[in-house]
Order: structure tokens, then C-alpha cells, then sequence
């Protein structure tokens, strides 16, 4: 039998009795895949290139980059720079292996099965991928409920309780979350980024034209090109750890690759996302710490501005706070719902059943991450802690480095320059990747009990206000 009567069959099977994942599951090409959706009332297979470049762009241009100007502030002017610059240049480069290993595996739907094929179909590699990557989810979905009660306690001047205001956040996210497929949060997507570019945009303008910082004790600002003395190994780590994990949204990869048309376009999009961050990342935390320094910065940087400037820029930051929550959870159903109903119509149709779990799966991500933001309640020290738990080891670094050596069998890491450069590199990247993973998550724990002990945040489940 011919390949193409193969595919045939196998159409006429899911037409016939819509056991879509088990015809799913032995058709592997992108074609295939997207024949089956066809005539179906939800189709992911159906994401363009732009779509995706607003996707990717609404999660780098985003929340965590209030964090940079006291990252800097931290790193000094120069180290800074030079680490803004190499992570977004070491993400390129792992985000275009997990590219070619999309390429060769089109049947990958999210990160998780990137982990299966790398320890060589492990199903309990599958599953500790899935463990990670939930968690990570969902502690940025904590992130976003943090923020978002900080935002409205700004903007209200703390007139609701700090878990009401988080309680709100989380709802608002819930119901944007709800579609079912990316293509359809895709012109979200844009809008968060540029509302969020103005955000940024309107921090670094209004840091200059403020007469001085907030917090100013008559002290001019002080701004030195490299850590002060006595900055310590677990400031520093913290401060590297807030930078790399603006740059956690490669765990994302997988599945919006999986949702594209043409997956081949997706280069196009990856090199516009980074090009675009690099400038805005390094111009953030540079032009802010300038005018704002050592003794008056905070994170989010907004916290640094006037009260009149502080809110008008935080405002702008709403689109991003709710749609990029509301993305996260909608990836993490995306992976549990496909699990769950793998063998049923639900998947492709528009049925209450469907319905009802997709809706309920999003629903238990926001309490779980709503419980999870009360009781690690500070900017600062959740986003170290996703880097250090999180970005190293689904992304980045350890994962991708693994996957490049899939890609190459052992005749082919080796011979000429570049190829042995190459392998040597992802050698590295992995053994980095296992040292952020246990040195940060020591720092970023140790932060958190230093914070508690220095009193610097409330008591857990609290109302006292967060904000800036």
C-alpha cells in the first residue's frame, strides 16, 4: 500500500469514527496533521508566522523587564550589558535548535514531548517534563497575580485588600484564557506587546523628566559601571537570575510551533523577537538606572517614579498582565486537555463536555496560582525563583543542549572548526544550566528568607498593601 492510500485510510478512519489522536498519533507530517483537522470546528494548525511573532513578542515585551533597571543597578552599567546581550544571543541560539528539533519531530505538540524523546521515549522523563512545566506555568501565573494586585493597589491608592486585588487578577486572566486555540489570542497578543512597549517606554521618559526619584533623601543618584563593593553572591545571582528569566518564554516554543501552518517560517519570527528585545531590554535598564541609581531603585522600576508618573505608565501595563497570565494558563490546559481527551471528539468540537473540562482545567491553574502568590508575595524574588527552577532545565540551556545532541549522531558532532565549536558550546550550555539550577535556586531561597527576615513583605493570604 502506497503512503498516500495510508493517509487516506487513515482520514477516512478519523472521519469515520473521530478517534482523532489515535489516527493523530501515526500521521507525523505537518500536512497530515492539518488535513485531519480540516472541516472541523477547532483547528490549532493554523497560526502564521506574524501571529507568532506577536505571541513570542507579547511574552519578552513584558512584565519582567520592570526588573532590569535594578538588575543593573545591581551588575553595574557594563556587566549588565554584556549579560543582557548574551542570554538574548544564547536564547537565539538554543531556540533555533529546538526549531530543527520541531523540524525533525513534527508530531511534538509542547515541551514535554521534547523531553520524552531526548531520554529515549522515557514516559517518566515525559511525566517530570510535564511536572516542570506545569509548575513553571503556574507560578508565572502567580507572578502575574503579584503584579496585577500591585497594579490596582497603586492605581486605587490600596483602597481593596491586596488578596482581593490578586483574587481579580486571577479572574480577569481566566476569562481571557478561555479559546481554545492560539490562533484566536494571537491579535491579543499584539496588543499586550504594544501596550506594554509603551509602558516601558513612558518608565524610561518619565525617569528623566521627574525632577528627582522617588524615595530622594537629597542625595544625587549614584551610577557605577560595575558592582559596588560588598555586593553579594546572592544579590548578584539574583540579579542574573531576573534577567534570564525575562527570556523564560522558549518553554513556550514547542507548542506555538505546533500550532503553525508553516512551521518553517519560524525563523522569521525568532529573529524579529530578539532583535526587538535586545534594544528594549538593554535601553529599559540602562536609561532608568541612569537617571533612577543605586539608592533609589526598586523593582518593578515604576516603583522608582513619581506618583502621578508611576501610574500612568503602570496603567499601560493591564493588556500584558491579564493576556500574558491568561496565555500560561491557557498553554498548561492546552497540555492536559489534549492528554486527557486524546481519544475522543471532544477535542476538535465544540461539545459541552469539552467545554466544561477546558473551562475547569483553567479554572483549578488560577486557584492553584492565586494560593501560590500569596504565599511567596514579592516581585523580585518570584522571578529568580522561576529562572533558577524552571528556565535552566526546560529551557535554554539543559533541554536544548540535550536535543542538539538528537540532532547529531556522535560521527557528526565532531570534524571541522565550526561543528567542534558547536558541540563543545552545547557541552557547556548544559553544564551551565545545571549550575544556575542549583546555585540559584539556593540564592533565590535565600533571598526569600532574607526578605522575611528583613521584614521587606507581609505576613501570607494578607491585605496590607503591595503597592509601588
Amino acid at each position: 500500500m502506497s503512503s498516500d492510500d495510508v493517509t487516506t485510510e487513515k482520514l477516512a478512519e478519523f472521519n469515520g469514527n473521530s478517534r482523532i489522536a489515535d489516527s493523530a498519533a501515526s500521521i507525523h507530517s505537518v500536512s497530515e496533521q492539518i488535513a485531519l483537522e480540516n472541516g472541523h470546528p477547532i483547528r490549532y494548525r493554523s497560526c502564521s508566522w506574524q501571529k507568532i511573532t506577536a505571541l513570542l513578542m507579547s511574552e519578552y515585551i513584558c512584565l519582567a523587564i520592570l526588573s532590569f533597571p535594578w538588575s543593573f543597578s545591581v551588575l553595574g552599567m557594563a556587566p549588565a550589558v554584556i549579560v543582557t546581550v548574551s542570554v538574548a544571543f544564547s536564547v537565539l541560539y538554543t531556540s533555533y535548535i529546538l526549531w530543527k528539533f520541531c523540524m525533525k519531530h513534527p508530531e511534538v505538540r509542547d515541551v514535554c514531548d521534547i523531553g520524552r524523546i531526548v531520554f529515549g521515549g522515557s514516559e517518566l522523563a515525559y511525566k517530570l517534563t510535564g511536572l516542570m512545566f506545569i509548575l513553571n506555568n503556574i507560578f508565572i501565573q502567580a507572578f502575574h497575580c503579584i503584579v496585577g494586585a500591585k497594579l490596582l493597589n497603586t492605581l486605587t491608592n490600596s483602597s481593596l485588600c491586596t488578596m482581593t486585588s490578586s483574587a481579580i487578577t486571577a479572574v480577569a486572566c481566566f476569562v481571557v484564557g478561555l479559546p481554545r486555540t492560539l490562533n484566536q489570542l494571537g491579535g491579543l497578543g499584539t496588543i499586550s506587546a504594544i501596550s506594554m512597549a509603551i509602558a516601558v517606554l513612558l518608565g524610561v521618559i518619565f525617569s528623566g523628566l521627574q525632577s528627582h526619584p522617588a524615595g530622594f533623601t537629597g542625595e544625587a543618584p549614584i551610577v557605577t559601571i560595575l558592582p559596588v563593593s560588598g555586593t553579594t553572591y546572592v544579590l548578584g545571582m539574583s540579579a542574573f537570575l531576573n534577567i534570564t528569566c525575562t527570556l523564560l518564554g522558549q518553554i513556550m516554543m514547542p507548542s506555538f510551533i505546533a500550532e503553525m501552518k508553516n512551521p518553517r517560517d519560524f525563523p522569521k519570527a525568532l529573529w524579529a523577537v530578539t532583535m526587538s528585545t535586545i534594544v528594549v531590554y538593554t535601553l529599559c535598564g540602562a536609561i532608568m538606572y541612569h537617571f533612577i541609581g543605586n539608592q533609589y531603585i526598586v523593582a518593578p522600576a515604576f516603583g522608582s517614579l513619581q506618583p502621578v508618573y508611576k501610574k500612568i505608565a503602570f496603567s499601560f501595563a493591564i493588556p500584558t498582565i491579564v493576556y500574558l497570565g491568561s496565555l500560561y494558563s491557557s498553554i498548561t490546559a492546552r497540555f492536559v486537555f489534549f492528554r486527557l481527551y486524546r481519544k475522543s471528539h471532544h477535542l476538535y468540537t465544540n461539545t459541552l463536555q469539552g467545554w466544561f473540562a477546558w473551562s475547569g482545567i483553567n479554572a483549578l491553574t488560577w486557584v492553584l496560582a492565586f494560593v501560590l502568590a500569596e504565599i511567596i508575595p514579592f516581585f523580585s524574588d518570584m522571578l529568580s525563583l522561576i529562572s533558577a527552577l524552571f528556565a535552566q532545565h526546560n529551557t535554554r540551556f539543559i533541554l536544548w543542549g540535550m536535543a542538539y545532541f538528537m540532532l547529531y549522531q556522535t560521527s557528526e558532532r565532531w570534524g571541522g572548526a565550526r561543528r567542534n565549536a558547536e558541540t563543545l558550546l552545547n557541552y557547556f550550555l548544559i553544564l551551565l544550566g545545571y549550575y544556575i539550577l542549583i546555585a540559584g535556586t539556593y540564592a533565590s531561597i535565600q533571598s526569600i528568607r532574607d526578605s522575611y527576615k528583613a521584614a521587606q513583605v507581609g505576613s501570607i493570604f494578607s491585605c496590607a498593601s503591595n503597592a509601588i
